[in-house]
């Protein structure tokens, strides 16, 4: 009551106390938020090193053939693999931590020796296959320069061993990030070219086939899913996660970590896309490969063609860097070979001469002359497309296990996103092998 006896709508004002009080609020949050944020960037690692190294040789080939062939009609395409690539890999980030084993390990414990196997060497045999794309884009890039294809092989796999010569992880992780920073070159390179945003914004994020739904463009679309999310990422995150000994407390900051990752990977291609529209949209010029694709544009543009140029090698190595672990740490995983970042060289021999021989086994099947190494780039990525079903399959099923991850089981909703995810690739893959049967099915 007012002293004349009416009722007060006003506020009281504030008084010194409660304006102090703010001080201590202000100062609490601010605490909190750099604890949170010290541990994001502990956390982070596996999950951008993953998305960021799926932008490889094989990818950056895959992306700028696209933009080549068909300007930005498939730039909606690689928005929508945004949350494809997060859902199937943020799955490994939960199991990872709750059950503290690899992928390969998780499916021999889990399905028995049979399925283990057939897991194994169908990741086996697709990295194998990858690592060979990382060094065609490698030795192409680096020919640009005048570097003989031997010397690129020989020097990648030096330093690639190199790195694990401390045998510390996070000396690794914090080489890798750098070079995940370079990769990121792509992105403002955008600039060089003043893309058109009108028609950018009119044709890339309408989805549609303006081309129609040719086997070339059914093809083109497998190629660019297989280079969004691969079976060697799967493999590759969760035993990551468990080697750096992420716990159940660091779940959330490593799904963000993934989400990140998943970020750059789309920035990246679509900003490839948009690259050799710009240059090749339309020309009716022959783009088999990235490093074509470059080599042209550094004669167009010599600042921008060699960014390009550094970008491929960069792309590459990183793929072989990551593909590579991903076999031989569920390979180490499977025989009981010490296989931990943290091991030494003389430590883990085994793990350490199985990466190796599969990285000389893919160097000397780039060197062979004539090989068509641009058609290889792109039927690796059908390849792993194709293949990548079974992998989220095992996936799906180890998150509905509530005996092996308890409350971080698949919810309904994840269920559906992932099987959905699994079917529309299950499609693909059937409409492709419909499409290379009877070629003239699609159109051609």
């Amino acid at each position: 009551m007012a002293p004349d006896g009416s009722t007060s709508l006003r506020r009281p004002p504030r008084s010194t106390t409660d304006k102090l009080d703010l001080v201590p609020t202000l100062y609490y949050h601010y605490r909190r938020f750099r604890k949170h944020l010290a541990i994001l960037l502990a956390v982070i690692g596996p999950g951008i090193i993953v998305m960021v190294a799926d932008n490889d040789a094989g990818g950056i080939t895959t992306y700028m053939v696209t933009g080549a062939q068909f300007r930005y009609s498939f730039v909606w395409i690689a928005i929508l693999l945004w949350p494809v690539a997060y859902v199937c890999q943020e799955m490994t980030v939960r199991l990872g931590a709750i059950t503290k084993k690899g992928h390969a390990e998780a499916i021999f414990d889990s399905f028995g020796t049979f399925w283990g196997w057939f897991s194994l060497c169908d990741l086996t045999i697709t990295d194998l296959l990858t690592i060979i794309t990382e060094f065609v884009g490698m030795t192409v890039a680096l020919s640009i320069f005048g570097i003989p294809p031997w010397i690129t092989v020989v020097v990648v796999i030096a330093f690639i061993m190199a790195i694990l010569v401390n045998g510390r992880y996070w000396t690794w992780e914090k080489i890798v990030l750098a070079l995940c920073a370079v990769n990121l070159v792509y992105v403002p390179a955008v600039f060089f070219v003043h893309p058109d945003l009108g028609t950018l914004l009119h044709t890339g994020l309408i989805p549609g086939f303006p081309y129609g739904f040719t086997s070339p463009v059914l093809f083109l679309i497998m190629a660019n899913v297989g280079t969004t999310i691969a079976p060697w990422m799967i493999f590759f995150q969760q035993s990551s996660v468990v080697d750096k000994g992420l716990k159940e407390k660091h779940i959330p900051y490593a799904q963000l970590d993934t989400a990140i990752g998943a970020v750059f990977t789309v920035a990246v291609a679509i900003a490839l896309i948009i690259i050799a529209s710009y240059f090749f949209g339309g020309t009716g010029v022959n783009i088999p490969d990235a490093g074509t694709a470059a080599r042209l544009i550094r004669g167009i543009n010599p600042d921008l063609g060699s960014l390009l140029v550094i970008g491929l090698f960069d792309a590459g190595l990183l793929g072989a860097i990551a593909v590579s672990l991903a076999s031989t740490w569920s390979v180490g995983e499977v025989f009981g070979w010490a296989h931990s970042l943290n091991d030494r060289m003389g430590q883990a021999r085994w793990f350490n001469l199985f990466r190796l021989t599969i990285m000389v086994t893919a160097g000397l099947v780039v060197l062979i002359p004539r090989a068509p190494l641009g058609l290889i780039t792109l039927f690796v990525q059908v390849i792993a497309v194709t293949l990548l079903p079974a992998t989220l399959v095992f996936l799906i099923l180890l998150l509905n296990r509530e005996e092996l991850v308890g409350k971080y089981r698949n919810s309904r909703l994840q269920n559906v996103m992932s099987g959905t995810i699994v079917g529309i690739i299950l499609l693909l893959s059937t409409l492709f092998g419909l499409g290379t049967i009877f070629p003239h099915l699609f159109g051609g």
